[in-house]
């Protein structure tokens, strides 16, 4: 049996690690494949691993950093706001020659991925959000970060909660807890002024001139798909899919939806 140390960690592989002082934070980023880059940003909580990496690298270089004061990347009191992080990872992606390249995000991580795209348009060829968090629907909210019980999270991640309950420890696991309790930290910083996330990305969402898919599962209770339509609403080239059966996680729940993602960006 692996001990509570492993247990914390998502399987990561194949996969190469690097390491950067960007403006003082300590940033780690994981690489797999070969191919045009893909930068995939990650949700909150880093616990499932990024097994869908693996089909989308046969035909990409898969670039995935982990966010300022989430996994493994540092801390840093500057990085407090999307804003923040944004501008942190123009400066990482011009540390690392990256322009021109495919931009895709889950959950927090979609939020970021449009908030980037709204100021770097001229750098993403094709994005793809996926359940992406940050929008503010009023017919539509996402429950709050600390309303549902720790007990009913699985069936609000995955429509079979079931496989939600495949990554979380059946024993106490004191490693798990503090890795994903300091993301959901990270995480409440970011909506400290809005629980819904940012209440002025629709308006500039218009700048988003890529071809954008919103990917999302159909059966969502985290961030509910009706706000599917909403990102719809505001993007110029939006196309939707949406993965039938399927809750928060939606790689984790149906696999083959990573799919979606590289027939998208062969297009």
């Amino acid at each position: 049996m692996p001990d509570a140390a492993a247990k914390a960690l998502p399987d990561l592989t194949g996969f190469t690690r690097s390491e950067y002082d960007i403006n003082g934070a300590r940033t780690v980023v994981h690489t797999i494949g070969s191919g045009p880059a893909l930068v995939f940003l990650h949700g909150t909580g880093t616990f499932t691993g990024f097994d869908m990496a693996r089909e989308w690298a046969t035909r990409h270089t898969v670039i995935i950093p982990y966010h300022i004061g989430f996994g493994d990347s540092g801390d840093a009191d500057a990085i407090d706001t999307a804003e923040d992080h944004v501008l942190h990872y123009m400066d990482l992606f011009d540390r690392i020659g990256l322009d021109g390249f495919d931009l895709a995000g889950f959950s927090l991580g979609g939020w970021l991925a449009a908030e980037f795209a709204i100021r770097q348009p001229q750098r993403v060829r094709r994005l793809v959000l996926v359940a992406p968090a940050g929008l503010v629907v009023a017919n539509a909210p996402a429950p709050g970060l600390f309303e549902i019980a720790p007990h009913e999270l699985p069936s609000y991640l995955a429509h079979d909660p079931a496989v939600a309950l495949r990554y979380f420890p059946q024993a106490p696991d004191p490693a798990f807890d503090a890795r994903l309790g300091r993301e959901v930290t990270g995480f409440a910083k970011l909506i400290r002024n809005d629980p819904q996330g940012n209440p002025k990305l629709a308006h500039w969402l218009h700048r988003i001139g890529a071809p954008t898919l919103v990917l999302w599962g159909a059966e969502d209770r985290l961030r509910p798909t009706a706000q599917a339509h909403a990102w719809m609403a505001g993007l110029a080239d939006g196309r939707l899919v949406l993965v039938p059966a399927t809750g928060h996680l939606v790689f984790e729940e149906t696999p083959a939806a990573a799919r979606h993602v590289t027939d998208f960006l062969a297009g």
